[in-house]
């Protein structure tokens, strides 16, 4: 009797999996094992932990429900604590396991955990075979090899999309043996992990639905059961509620839903409701997202280079108060200050909050882009190293200027969004509450507004867009 490992990492799920599928086929008994590694969770610069705790608090929802999905098929996920090589190869010899099968990541922490386990796999003669199945377009199906992969994306997405084709899903499994004497684990509590007490009282569990199941039901809700998918290319830029956007990317992150099944829901959806610009879109970034992983696969660490993939010569700040002011939203930009409190206490931020976020940071305030990607890391829930790190590399480098006065008043003018995290801006009239600096700090202690800081300076590349809040006014 043979039995394998099924080592988890960013694959949280049964449907469309592989990996799974080939551990059932070709062994007899799978032991699928999910690793709590501390070396993921060290403090880095600036000063604070890579994952936040609603970050962890959201993998331990996504971890809880794919055991569940286990347990439905007969199978224990099990979970350790400690070192990836290590835990991997104290089951290894417990279990007399004969193969290790895991998704294949590309990123140099997660190349540096698989190196290490197939280091111990081949001292201990045991196969460690990887399996793509991160993107939408598979690694051997797309017209490039690693050395070719394009840097823009526009090449990539239609040259790929021209040869390849997305592949078909792969069922779910309807039962799995793992070895009777295991006994599942639970994650680490906080504690462990090292997170304080002060952390672990101040801050809520997310409030965004976690793991597989709620995956599918989301994007069943999104597509056939509200159509809301129909108007999303007009929708995604706001940044208040639920569904302006799919809300399916932290599912993405965590590999609780398959890329393949939000693509061949998509055509479902528009061979049977609507075909258009919005259908269209929302494939568009799933492809995007494939995009950023290939080419992290032809650039590898470069990405993280203090001058990015081109190494330009950039002299960037590291003044860490001012580094404070914006991550605990404190700029004087209600507009920024709102997305920013928003991700502290929910780990999720827009889309347009984000292109702004970054914006600013690199061009404004001109501080190492790495810190404020290092910081995102923390926070989000649907923290992913290839999107996450790719993002900020363009709006550091890549992009022109996002003015964040003149997008609030583009996309937040009625301040539904900001006033909704900054709820004491609302005593100021007209749209003032998008430039509260308008105002002497004793005025606005008049208007009921006394806790609200300037800017640290009003750029006079904002003048256009602050006269017009100015016209504005009744």
């Amino acid at each position: 009797m043979t039995t394998c490992i099924y080592w988890h990492r960013n694959d949280l799920r049964l449907h469309d999996n592989e990996c799974l599928v080939r551990a059932i086929a070709e062994y007899d008994y799978v032991i699928p094992l999910y690793i709590v590694d501390p070396y993921h969770y060290r403090v880095v610069e600036p000063g604070f932990k890579k994952a936040g705790i609603i970050r962890y608090r959201y993998l331990c929802d996504t971890i809880e429900v794919l055991a569940a999905n286990y347990k439905v098929i007969g199978g224990e996920l099990i979970v350790r604590f400690g070192n990836t090589a290590e835990a991997i190869m104290s089951i290894t010899q417990k279990y007399n396991v004969t193969a290790i099968i895991y998704q294949k990541e590309i990123a140099s922490e997660e190349l540096a955990d698989e190196d290490s386990v197939r280091a111990m796999a081949a001292r201990l003669d045991v196969k460690c075979p990887p399996v793509w199945g991160k993107t939408l377009y598979h690694l051997e199906d797309i017209p490039y090899s690693a050395e070719t992969i394009p840097l823009t994306s526009k090449t990539f997405r239609i040259n790929t999309s021209k040869a390849a084709s997305p592949r078909p899903l792969i069922a779910k499994p309807s039962t799995i043996r793992t070895p009777a004497e295991i006994q599942s684990a639970k994650m680490p509590s906080e504690l462990e992990i090292g997170y304080t007490d002060h952390e672990i009282q101040s801050h809520t569990k997310s409030n965004y639905p976690a793991g597989e199941d709620a995956a599918i039901e989301r994007l069943e809700y999104y597509t056939f059961g509200t159509e809301l998918l129909t108007s999303y290319k007009w929708t995604r830029n706001k940044s208040l509620g639920m569904d302006y956007s799919s809300k399916l990317s932290a599912f993405l992150a965590l590999g609780s839903l398959s890329p393949r099944m939000i693509y061949h829901q998509v055509k479902q959806y528009e061979s049977k409701i609507k075909k258009n610009i919005s259908t269209w879109w929302l494939i568009f970034e799933v492809v995007w997202r494939d995009f950023f992983i290939f080419k992290m696969l032809r650039v590898k660490s470069a990405v993280f280079h203090e001058g990015g993939i081109k190494r330009k010569d950039v002299k960037w700040s590291y003044d860490k108060a001012l580094f404070d002011r914006w991550k605990e939203g404190r700029t004087g930009i209600p507009f920024l200050d709102a997305h920013q409190r928003e991700l502290s206490n929910t780990g999720f931020m827009s889309n347009r909050g984000r292109v702004n976020s970054a914006s600013f940071f690199t061009r404004d305030y001109q501080i190492d882009w790495r810190w404020g990607a290092a910081w995102f890391e923390h926070c989000l829930i649907d923290y992913d190293v290839y999107a996450n790190w790719m993002n900020w590399h363009t709006q550091a480098f890549e992009i022109y200027y996002t003015n964040p006065v003149h997008q609030a008043m583009k996309y937040d003018k009625n301040g539904a969004y900001t006033l909704s995290q900054i709820p004491e801006l609302a005593l100021l009239p007209d749209s003032d509450f998008h430039a509260p600096w308008l105002y002497t700090p004793a005025e606005l202690a008049d208007l009921g507004v006394a806790n609200y800081a300037p800017p640290v300076e009003v750029y006079t590349k904002w003048t256009r867009a602050v006269n017009n809040i100015v016209k504005a006014r009744k």
